[in-house]
């Protein structure tokens, strides 16, 4: 779980929940057809934009967000040196087998083992990430047309309820009630969009590009296994995708 979207998520909803519960009755603040014109107006409007596949994928790349694994790399150039060793010694045979923390660094091993040639070790393992990365780009496309919707369709229902109150001006006593009803479906597309579609479009970017390091750090570490590399010159190679803070030169010393 990423507590960092979790607790970010909830403090920003919490805030504004408390701002209403201060500023008086919280039941002013809920209207369940400005909700239905924001919410599943804009499902609907961003559904058009779409294809059904790639509108029902966002939502098992949306998880990403809440709970996403990734193996650390200094983790990963620890095992990767571990194995270049035993390819050094064994041949690339002597990989086969080997039982690895990273699917994806499996697959490399296994494409190794069976014998492929540099450039299709790196042209298959090179799609793979550029699929990854497609999949990711389409979630946040989806966010970020909820983020570009909400607001509008906070504004359509708006004018909605503005339309109402004015042909009803001959009863001065309705016109305040109305038109905070009007505005309240300003105020739920502009949370849907500011709070949730938007924090959440960013996030999967961030995850793309953090998925994306990992997955060129292992095309480079089995290619350099594959070419039969030292295996520390391996490990200081795949240090550059390390923070300078995380650097440890410790382990290319002698």
């Amino acid at each position: 779980m990423d507590l960092a979207t979790l607790i970010g998520l909830i403090g920003a909803f919490g805030i504004v929940v408390y701002a209403m519960v201060m500023g008086g009755d919280v039941t002013l603040f809920v209207n369940v057809p400005s909700i239905l014109i924001v919410v599943v107006g804009s499902v609907f409007v961003v559904m058009s934009k779409f294809g059904l596949s790639q509108f029902l994928g966002a939502g098992k790349v949306a998880v990403k967000v809440f709970s996403f694994k990734l193996d650390p790399p200094e983790v990963l150039i620890a095992e990767v040196v571990e194995l270049a060793d035993i390819a050094r010694k064994g041949g690339l045979l002597s990989l086969e087998g080997k039982e690895v923390s990273n699917d994806f660094l499996a697959r490399g091993i296994q494409l190794l083992v069976d014998g492929h040639d540099p450039d299709v070790v790196r042209t298959l393992l090179t799609k793979d990430l550029k699929q990854g990365e497609a999949r990711h780009e389409w979630g946040a496309k989806f966010f970020e047309n909820i983020g570009d919707i909400a607001p509008a369709m906070g504004m359509i229902g708006t004018l909605i309820g503005l339309v109402a109150m004015l042909a009803n001006m001959n009863d001065p006593k309705t016109i305040g009630p109305s038109m905070a009803v009007a505005l309240l479906t300003t105020l739920y597309g502009a949370m849907m969009a500011t709070m949730l579609a938007l924090p959440m479009a960013d996030k999967l970017g961030l995850r793309s590009s953090e998925e994306s390091t990992i997955k060129n750090l292992i095309i480079d570490a089995l290619l350099a296994i594959q070419s039969g590399q030292n295996p520390r010159v391996i490990e200081s190679m795949l240090k550059t995708y390390l923070p300078e803070s995380k650097r440890d030169t410790s382990g290319d010393e002698g």
